[in-house]
């Protein structure tokens, strides 16, 4: 039932305003601090965040107080029954990165989602129950806190809860996509989730009361909050009655990773980002070395030849990714081969400068080996120094669109993200191959790309947005508009952009990305041009010159920055 609380209100549209006076004050320039900030999409999570800093927390308090809240707040993709990938530098340089990707039933094999001549049936990777893979976002998250944790657990929960159980002030954005979905809610759902029923309009207050108290478990047992007990016990009845396939031992046997992060260099910048099962490191990597060479800057933002060498660039990129890339648990991924810079100067040997390359004449390097768009990230960096980068998801927009009835979250749609069968493009285009086959307890690909940047030794960065395929290339043009064409944090974020992989083979504008005299001479040089919505919603944080701090919040969404 909606209900009107004009307190709630009030609070809500204090922060906003908040936030937009101090962008206000210059229009080139996001929020400016001194000592910390938090930036994410939207911006009760990010005074969540802001609030667990205050009070002494640090940077990895914060990213778990803002993975909650959004899980209330932004349910489209913020979790509980999602995952994603976490990067952190430490104030004194050490690095570590954290890998709570969903990973595929025991119970799940190969063909699942093919009929008896061998096609793939339609939706049955992409809607409904068993579209999920093991959720792994609370796993993540108590052993992140186990690992770096300053302030109590509970403490970090609470807000969350509280979100949840008392109500909150919908955006405009947030309710039209509770709207957008209500068919979805009730078809693909075997108890129809009332509480998301409804003509959602901004100014709406919501609650999720079943959520809160799941949350409450979380806050009380932590791990055994969700994958055992009550919790646990809604998600497997949720599964018999839907036809999924997660089990109780799913649930109990799931572990988040701590993996090495990638390092790598772009003209002195040190890149720090995801390695796989996410493909984002890489493939970031890669794109910047290979454009390492060529004068981005003299050539200028958006224009002919810096589209043609970056769209050239990720050509190649996303024609190894398809190939190569996979879960590193249960293939062995070629990362020290595919970032080589002589790899990659013969990748682009038959680049030129003047033509396109067609996609159907580049393929896959060759080694001696065996081989969302709905998603969410937040940026966070602490009074200490200490650096957050989270990129999390439930892959589609409300992932399955299944809600865990008793419990009150959305389950992911993950499950698509695998190579249901090689050379059939999921959801987001993209080709994927034997490496990403689906097996059991395997973790599907992903783009993901969340990415800290240090200069000169020191935290310079901190990047990274959801969208997909679209990922990937957002955070490169983001990390080039600071590193090459000098814009500030704000302006490199909201800067228009352009998406190219390798199939399908066209260019994706943003309106207004690249003016009508670029348009055409790119068709000139054969490339096929195609206009879009939105690309990317990019979080990030900027440290200056004089050491205070940029917030950048992409302006495509309620995305907020709060410092102090």
């Amino acid at each position: 039932m909606k209900t009107f609380n004009p307190f709630l209100l009030f609070i809500f549209f204090l922060v906003l305003t908040s936030c937009q006076q101090q962008e206000s004050e210059n229009n080139q320039k996001g929020v400016i601090s001194d000592s910390a900030m938090v930036v994410s999409a939207h911006p009760l999570a990010s005074q969540v965040g802001i609030e667990i800093l205050k009070k002494g927390g640090n940077a990895i308090d914060a990213a778990i107080a803002v993975q909650f809240a959004l899980a209330v707040t932004h349910p489209s993709a913020g979790n509980i029954g999602g995952g994603g990938f976490m990067v952190i530098r430490l104030a004194d340089g050490q690095l570590n990165s954290l890998d709570f990707r969903e990973a595929a039933p025991k119970a799940s094999h190969r063909d699942m989602y093919l009929d008896e001549t061998g096609e793939v049936i339609e939706n049955l990777s992409t809607l409904g129950h068993l579209a999920s893979g093991v959720p792994g976002t609370v796993d993540g998250m108590v052993n992140a806190h186990n690992k770096y944790g300053q302030l109590a657990w509970e403490e970090i929960v609470q807000p969350a809860v509280e979100l949840a159980l008392n109500g909150f002030t919908l955006t405009k954005k947030e309710a039209s996509g509770l709207v957008s979905n209500q068919e979805n809610f009730q078809t693909l759902n075997t108890q129809a989730p009332e509480f998301l029923l409804g003509n959602w309009k901004e100014g709406d207050t919501i609650k999720y009361i079943d959520l809160g108290h799941a949350l409450e478990r979380i806050r009380d047992h932590k791990r055994a909050g969700f994958y055992e007990g009550k919790t646990a016990d809604d998600i497997v009845a949720e599964m018999q009655r839907g036809n999924g396939i997660i089990s109780y031992e799913d649930l109990q046997e799931y572990q988040s990773e701590w993996r090495k992060p990638l390092e790598d260099y772009y003209k002195g910048y040190k890149i720090i980002s995801m390695p796989p099962p996410s493909s984002g490191g890489v493939a970031l990597i890669q794109l910047l070395k290979i454009v390492e060479g060529f004068p981005i800057h003299k050539w200028g933002w958006n224009q002919k030849e810096t589209i043609h060498v970056m769209v050239e660039a990720e050509r190649r990129v996303y024609a190894d990714r398809a190939s190569y890339l996979g879960d590193p648990d249960f293939i062995k991924v070629p990362v020290k081969e595919l970032t080589d810079e002589g790899y990659l100067t013969e990748r682009m040997s038959n680049f030129n400068l003047t033509q396109a390359t067609p996609s159907d004449s580049v393929s896959a390097g060759i080694f001696n080996l065996y081989e969302s768009m709905e998603t969410t990230h937040f940026s966070v960096v602490d009074k200490f120094g200490n650096a957050v980068a989270v990129t999390t998801t439930l892959n589609g927009g409300y992932g399955s669109k299944v809600v865990v009835s008793g419990s009150g979250f959305i389950l992911n749609n993950e499950m698509d993200d695998f190579s249901i069968k090689p050379g059939y493009p999921n959801m987001f285009g993209l080709i994927g191959g034997e490496a990403n086959a689906i097996q059991p307890q395997k973790r599907m690909l992903s783009s993901m790309t969340p990415t800290i940047i240090e200069k000169d030794r020191k935290l310079y960065m901190v990047v990274g947005t959801p969208g997909g395929a679209t990922i990937i290339t957002s955070v490169y043009q983001v990390i080039l508009n600071v590193i090459e064409h000098k814009m500030t944090m704000h302006e490199a974020v909201n800067a228009k952009r352009f998406h190219s992989q390798w199939k399908p083979d066209i260019i994706s504008i943003e309106n207004s990305a690249i003016d009508s005299v670029t348009l055409e001479k790119l068709t000139e040089m054969g490339h096929t041009i195609s206009t879009r919505g939105s690309i990317g919603r990019v979080d990030a944080i900027l440290v200056l010159e004089n050491n205070k701090l940029e917030g950048g919040a992409d302006l495509r969404g309620d995305d907020t920055a709060i410092g102090y």
